[in-house]
């Protein structure tokens, strides 16, 4: 849930003015307690073990004679977003997930405007992103996992979001993940005989068999059918910066680039896994 911005009674009435609608970055001064009282009401469960956990976890060092749970729960700004990020992981990782506490916690963060929201399985804190892309991506992430031809499209897609969109990025996954799936996807279309295919080869296969390619996509008479997901298949394929090493200094992808290769590779799951892709006989 996205909480819409409601102006104030006041701006309604034209006495003060318009408040900052903006999403705030880190812990903002307005969430900094209820954030602190949520993870504290988490960490002290099981005789506050779950404190003493977490602290480990996190590298935490706690005073002595000091509550593991409540010194948790004081930390600030990014430290207490990795405090909260961790509870969620831990009780993921359990098969413990509390869907009272996490859509608690979604509230707090919708509510206060917080660039930051409980990610969809509960497993951890996410950027938060407009809801018809990350939709888009749900979409992407079902289509593939329905269908078995598609191998582990789905599970690639998913971590390559969350490498994405975590609370600490990692684009090099992020965009290594994203191919992937589209990997996974294009196999069984493109070169179903090859059990060592990639990305490269089957670009390869369409150069060399673009006339056994169709899509669903109108092609005026004299076209390339296959040209638009090649193009795609290419742009993610020669965008990654990072996959071999070499004489010069490996340039890691950036963030902005493993984003865009998450979406990239979204729309080609999705149209392998759709069938909008084929190969004729």
């Amino acid at each position: 849930m996205t909480a819409a911005p409601r102006r104030r009674f006041s701006v309604r009435l034209g006495i003060s003015n318009t408040t900052d609608d903006a999403l705030h970055e880190g812990v903002p001064d307005h969430l900094l307690r209820p954030l602190q009282q949520w993870v504290y009401k988490m960490a002290v469960g099981a005789e506050g073990y779950i404190g003493e956990i977490m602290c480990l976890r996190l590298r935490i060092s706690v005073p002595e004679k000091t509550n593991a749970a409540w010194h948790l729960s004081q930390q600030k700004d990014m430290n207490l977003l990795d405090a909260v990020d961790e509870i969620l992981a831990f009780f993921a990782e359990m098969d413990a997930r509390d869907q009272s506490e996490a859509m608690a916690l979604g509230f707090l963060l919708d509510f206060a405007g917080s660039a930051y929201r409980v990610a969809d399985d509960n497993g951890g804190l996410e950027i938060r992103v407009s809801p018809g892309v990350r939709d888009a991506i749900r979409q992407a992430v079902n289509d593939s996992a329905s269908i078995t031809s598609a191998g582990s499209a789905a599970d690639h897609l998913t971590a390559s979001w969350q490498a994405a969109y975590g609370l600490h990025p990692d684009p090099i996954r992020a965009y290594s993940e994203a191919i992937k799936a589209v990997e996974c996807a294009a196999h069984s279309v493109i070169q179903p005989n090859h059990a060592r295919a990639t990305l490269g080869t089957m670009l390869g296969e369409i150069g060399n068999a673009r006339s056994k390619f169709r899509t669903a996509i109108s092609t005026p008479t004299g076209g390339d059918p296959i040209a638009p997901v090649e193009s795609m298949m290419r742009a993610l394929w020669d965008g990654q910066t990072s996959r071999h090493g070499k004489q010069t200094a490996t340039v890691p992808e950036t963030l902005e680039a493993a984003r865009a290769g998450v979406h990239l590779a979204a729309t080609l799951v999705q149209w392998f896994a759709s069938g909008t892709v084929i190969r004729t006989p």
